[in-house]
């Protein structure tokens, strides 16, 4: 009886060997990035496909678009709201980055919506979204090959409930920023919304704070489910 059970205990072991090797083997074709470290995040990015540095293609689940996804973050799917899909008309996801720096917390969010929207109201739906969330009329704009992208940027923080937004202050680095982007075939739009939280930022880190969302930006590409 008792070798019968060491037998058993053997193989049990074994095979938690077995499973367990299979298992790092398998990690270790990920990349050792905080994107892949996160299994929910990894179902949407192509481990093979890194298009620029610190970049990885995302692909939409409702096929209707890919973008760049920086390695940094993670998508967030604590609850049902935080990931949203209805179809291939509609997908929301929001995806974050924390970083630690004299033992404070620095936490920058992204927050992407696909949806339909009239391609003949874009002029009102662009400015509709710009007045509500940076009080600005004429944003920047960029064209590429099969998108009409409009941004800009403002430092917000909060005073008691209110939202304050802070425009053109040399005083204040930009800690939000809101885009508009529309196919220019179809009615497809996507609206993003990226937001800094922590100390006030550098000139420097402004930089590279704005060359990371422009990236992203001009990095979308519609197309249609194959």
């Amino acid at each position: 009886m008792k070798k019968r059970t060491k037998t058993i205990i053997a193989v049990i072991a074994g095979a938690a060997i077995l499973i367990g090797g299979i298992w790092m083997i398998n990690e270790s074709r990920y990349p050792n990035v905080p994107a892949f470290d996160d299994h929910f995040t990894r179902e949407f990015l192509n481990k093979d496909k890194k298009v620029d540095d610190g970049f990885y293609e995302f692909k939409s689940k409702t096929g209707q678009y890919t973008m760049w996804f920086p390695e940094e973050y993670q998508l967030i799917h604590e609850n049902k709201e935080d990931y949203s899909i209805n179809g291939k008309d509609y997908e929301r996801w929001v995806a974050s980055s924390e970083n630690f720096f004299n033992n404070k917390s620095e936490i920058s969010y992204i927050n992407v919506e696909l949806t339909d929207k009239v391609k003949k109201n874009e002029d009102i739906n662009v400015e509709s979204v710009f007045k509500k969330n940076l009080h600005v009329n004429m944003p920047k704009k960029i064209e590429t090959a099969n998108a009409s992208i409009y941004y800009d940027s403002a430092y917000t923080y909060f005073k008691g409930t209110e939202e304050k937004v802070v425009k053109n202050n040399i005083k204040y680095v930009p800690n939000t920023y809101v885009a508009y982007i529309a196919d220019k075939d179809t009615d497809r739009v996507i609206e993003l919304y990226y937001k800094y939280t922590g100390e006030e930022l550098t000139e420097k880190q402004r930089e590279k704070q704005e060359k990371l969302i422009v990236k992203i930006l001009q990095s979308v590409n519609f197309h249609e489910e194959k």
